[in-house]
């Protein structure tokens, strides 16, 4: 595990430090952010329009790049904001970013769901994998460009992939419900953009999301028979699985993955009155200004400057989200309330240490014994963002024989294996241009600084 620790915060590291290159292609100022951007505004009336409807649209401004450089080939982008619900079914808005890729199957339509995790307007992934988006909140959006090669695979196989602002206008992070109806939402509206898209209205449809974004996803999987019972969907795949809030609570707090706890209370702020006001009120004098740093920070940041904080310390009752009403609320954004209509791939590390693979493995059997049908693959080793990548290849296979209209069998079926970049299936899926890319930062990690182990 301390391998994989250096390897990882080696390589934020990396990224981070890159960002201080000049870039070739640079060749005007930032882009807005999305809190500044008018494009971002909901027009008037917007709660009028049915779930899915798409408000507005745009050419992404600016071109789609890896590491805030490398532009990535596709014959199109699009933004679409379109109308959703919040956590309590009231009208809201998202945006979904539509990639075309150079050749492309109009049939084939993946949701690629980023975990953004973070409170701040500003970190979502339609501002996020532009050229010249602004590197602050500080520390820039490392995680989301990281992503960016997973939806860079899926590109290459012809796939259209659309990928939403899950956490709305708000930053309503951790608001799942809401989450899982921008998801589909999207969907709807994605399906809806034939005239500018070319998008095929009835093209096979499947999601995909790791970690945060698997809450987002999972949340969409579970609600979809009730809320969106029209679209028909081949398959999901979620990868890192985090079903029980209340696990990681406990997991994160004092730990390195500190910084999501204060990002979570936050983006339920957006959506609960009741948190909202524990901030306004429960918080300590001396703590309030870094606990608020959240709401305009990124993920990475986050996790620098929270690591190893005891995150109920910051309240005047550290017992206060012990309290019944909080309670409620984890459980309320906790999976494992519906069962599943279409068929899952849910791959998880045993080693997880952000939440621990029991809850998955309880997650699994509660579908599992109701009817569901899912593939539950176990990592033997790698931790959380480890999986990240080595699960790609996985989850893509079987994401690409959904579309292939491959029969997925029936119930259900627990495998375990060791997943990783080097072996024939990752060179096969990813291919020896993305693997080759993901094995440069490698090296220039191992050749780097190893202070970040922590």
């Amino acid at each position: 595990m301390v391998v994989f620790s250096t390897f990882w915060f080696g390589l934020l590291f990396f990224i981070v430090t890159t960002q201080a290159l000049p870039s070739l292609f640079n060749s005007h100022g930032p882009a807005p952010f999305p809190s500044e951007d008018p494009f971002y505004q909901p027009p008037q009336d917007y709660e009028c329009a049915e779930p899915g409807t798409i408000l507005k649209q745009r050419k992404v401004p600016n071109p789609i790049v890896t590491l805030g450089k490398i532009p990535v080939r596709l014959s199109g982008a699009y933004h679409v904001m379109y109308r959703t619900s919040d956590n309590f079914r009231n009208a809201t808005v998202a945006v979904t970013t539509i990639l075309i890729p150079e050749k492309p199957d109009y049939n084939k339509l993946l949701s690629f769901q980023v975990a953004e995790d973070a409170a701040s307007p500003n970190c979502g992934v339609s501002y996020a994998i532009q050229r010249d988006h602004q590197t602050e909140p500080k520390y820039g959006t490392i995680i989301t460009r990281v992503e960016l090669f997973l939806i860079v695979a899926a590109l290459k196989n012809g796939w259209v992939v659309t990928t939403p602002d899950f956490e709305g206008l708000e930053g309503s992070w951790l608001a799942n419900h809401r989450a899982g109806y921008a998801v589909l939402d999207g969907i709807r509206a994605t399906l809806a953009s034939n005239c500018f898209t070319g998008i095929a209205q009835d093209a096979t449809v499947t999601m995909w999301g790791y970690s945060g974004g698997s809450l987002a996803s999972g949340f969409a999987v579970e609600v979809q028979p009730c809320y969106a019972p029209e679209l028909k969907i081949a398959g999901a795949a979620l990868g890192g699985t985090v079903p029980n809030i209340t696990s990681v609570v406990y997991s994160a707090n004092k730990s390195i993955w500190a910084g999501l706890l204060p990002a979570g209370i936050y983006g339920w702020s957006r959506d609960y009155p009741l948190v909202e006001t524990s901030i306004n009120v429960m918080l300590k004098p001396e703590r309030r200004k870094d606990f608020l740093k959240v709401a305009n920070q990124c993920f990475a940041a986050n996790l620098v400057d929270f690591a190893f904080d005891d995150i109920f310390a910051y309240f005047k009752d550290p017992s206060i989200f012990n309290r019944p009403e909080y309670v409620n609320i984890i459980n309320e954004n906790s999976m494992g309330k519906r069962i599943p209509q279409i068929p899952l791939f849910v791959y998880k590390s045993k080693e997880d240490e952000v939440s621990p693979v029991e809850d998955t493995d309880e997650l699994v059997k509660y579908y599992c014994d109701n009817g569901a049908n899912v593939h539950y693959n176990r990592d033997l080793k790698a931790g959380h963002l480890l999986l990240a990548l080595s699960g790609a290849p996985s989850a893509l296979n079987w994401l690409a024989d959904r579309f292939e209209g491959k029969s997925v069998g029936t119930g259900c079926r627990v495998t375990e294996e060791f997943m990783g970049l080097t072996d024939p299936q990752a060179y096969s899926v990813l291919g020896l241009a993305l693997i080759a890319e993901l094995l440069a930062l490698l090296r220039k990690v191992i050749l780097g600084p190893t202070s970040l182990a922590w």
